[in-house]
């Protein structure tokens, strides 16, 4: 259906791809993944025709759709065919509603009024967002803002959907939901799915071939199998199945546990650290807060002890930002009171609130303002290099002279959070900060939140990622529907509920959370 042909691409005098191919085939969901920043997002830009008409830099190669060339045509001339949802949703929204949004594509096609109708309400409910038809897209979570975005492309039919961090902000029901949606139009309509995607473990089982991108601007393609059998960067059930000596690997739960049978039995159980005394930390008590007719909160109380890093987990706005932005002080909150020591953070100015409690929101874009990452970074830490050292280890080789604008999605995050973890604040807030990071950045920011932890700070998590979570943290809350329904520690919460429970859980059972405890147990047996 579409082809890439020698594609080669650059920006800045660095070379981004070189001499990509990549044919995807009706009826075909084709996996893109490499490492943060590799150039993901600028593939499905080429495919898309946003790049690099949008972006600026050299574009050379052919890309054909149907056979003809379209690589020199603005994007509207292939539109009809191909949909495209951005990493940032809401950076395509045009409309005000979620209805509204949902038509918008079709009206800009001509379709006709019944047919639009139509479309509207079968997409609506595809996606189970029915309840949100007359919302405010400016008052979604960004879970709820990702399935409205993806829904305004579906509504079009595209022959091919080009998806860059489709589950992202979504709750693991919810892309486990949109996952099997796409799997529906791939096999029943025949529809053409490229998407790029961190979360290896939610995507593999779905997809029919991998296109692995590495750091020197080639791809690898073929069977998603044969490519993570040789590659570092892989899920945490291939990584099982390479430490119990399995082969061929596992690609989903359901392989691994046939082939794990009796094994988590076979090995010692993994030792539960000691608990640090529970001391400082922050408070809150009798938290409600209320976004005009919603409530997103209702008579929360929860506790962030210092050396603790406890993970706040939930469906799509069911509160976790709320109440993040409650705790941070920022936050209107109608009723309750939160204690840092003896303080409020509500009542500090803007200066006081930074350095007592830090906050890397969702979307964090919005804490970066200056004309490059160098003069971010000396900003942030006052010229110490403190900034710039962690920046490199989350995403090493970031150039000082870059516009922050001018980064990957991953990247930006990634800059953010060093701008907020340099500052070391005595209780530090994160929501979602594990957004287009790929396994070993992820690794390495939960080594910065454990060293947070052990030095006395508190540090709150809002995440989807259950493997970050089984990676990372002490304890977890679970809200839902602005209420806490679940809290205490990681390897009690997330064993109850199999949406919250990693892969590791899901293969041998509790108390396992983890390859690395695996490999340990295998070691010493």
């Amino acid at each position: 259906m579409i082809e890439l042909r020698d594609i080669r691409f650059a920006y800045d005098g660095a070379t981004v791809l070189d001499g990509v191919d990549l044919t995807v085939e009706e009826g075909e969901l084709v996996l893109v993944s490499g490492p943060t920043g590799v150039g993901k997002s600028t593939l499905l830009g080429i495919v898309s025709g946003l790049v690099p008409r949008f972006s600026g830099g050299r574009l050379e190669g052919d890309v054909l759709l149907d056979g003809v060339s379209v690589v020199g045509r603005p994007p509207r001339e292939r539109a009809h065919a191909v949909g495209y949802v951005g990493q940032d949703p809401a950076a395509g929204f045009v409309t005000d509603t979620v209805e509204e949004e949902l038509a918008y594509g079709m009206e800009q096609l001509g379709l006709p009024p019944e047919t639009m109708r139509r479309r509207v309400e079968e997409t609506l409910d595809l996606l189970g967002i029915a309840d949100l038809r007359h919302r405010d897209l400016r008052t979604l979570s960004g879970g709820q803002q990702q399935r409205v975005a993806i829904g305004s492309v579906l509504t079009m039919h595209p022959r091919l959907l080009v998806l860059d961090e489709p589950t992202s902000a979504l709750d693991p029901t919810a892309a486990e939901d949109v996952l099997a949606t796409l799997t529906r139009l791939v096999h029943d309509l025949g529809v053409s799915v490229l998407l790029a995607e961190h979360r290896l473990e939610r995507v593999v089982p779905f997809v029919d071939r991998m296109c692995l991108m590495t750091g020197d601007g080639t791809v690898r393609v073929g069977d998603p199998g044969e490519l993570l059998a040789a590659s570092p960067v892989v899920p945490p059930i291939v990584e099982l199945g390479r430490a119990a000596g399995w082969h061929p690997l596992p690609l989903s739960v359901r392989d691994a546990r046939r082939r794990a049978r009796g094994l988590g039995e076979r090995l010692a159980p993994p030792p539960v650290p000691e608990e640090q005394p529970s001391t400082d930390g922050l408070e809150a008590q009798g938290l409600t807060v209320v976004h005009g007719a919603t409530v997103a909160l209702r008579d929360v109380d929860v506790r962030l002890p210092a050396h603790r890093v406890t993970a706040l987990m939930g469906r799509n706005g069911s509160g976790k930002s709320s109440l993040l932005w409650a705790l941070q002080g920022s936050g209107r909150r109608r009723s309750g009171q939160v204690r840092v020591g003896a303080l409020d953070p509500s009542r500090l100015d803007a200066a006081g609130r930074r350095g007592l409690v830090g906050l890397v929101p969702q979307s964090a874009a919005d804490l970066l303002y200056l004309e490059t990452v160098g003069e971010e970074c000396a900003a942030a830490d006052g010229g110490t290099g403190a900034c710039r050292e962690i920046l490199d280890r989350l995403v090493p080789g970031v150039p000082d002279d870059h516009h922050p604008r001018d980064l990957s999605e991953g990247q930006r995050l990634a800059l953010a959070l060093a701008l907020v973890l340099s500052a070391r604040p005595d209780v530090l807030l994160l929501d979602e900060p594990t957004r287009g990071l790929d396994y070993a950045a992820k690794r390495v920011l939960a080594g910065i939140l454990r060293d947070l932890a052990a030095d006395a700070h508190a540090v709150l998590v809002a995440t989807h990622d259950v493997e970050f979570v089984a990676l990372a943290a002490d304890d977890v809350v679970v809200l839902a529907d602005g209420e806490v329904v679940s809290s205490g520690p990681v390897r009690r919460v997330v064993a109850e509920s199999p949406a919250f429970a990693p892969q590791v859980t899901k293969v041998l059972g509790a108390p396992w959370l983890r390859v690395d405890e695996v490999v340990a147990a295998l070691d010493a047996s």
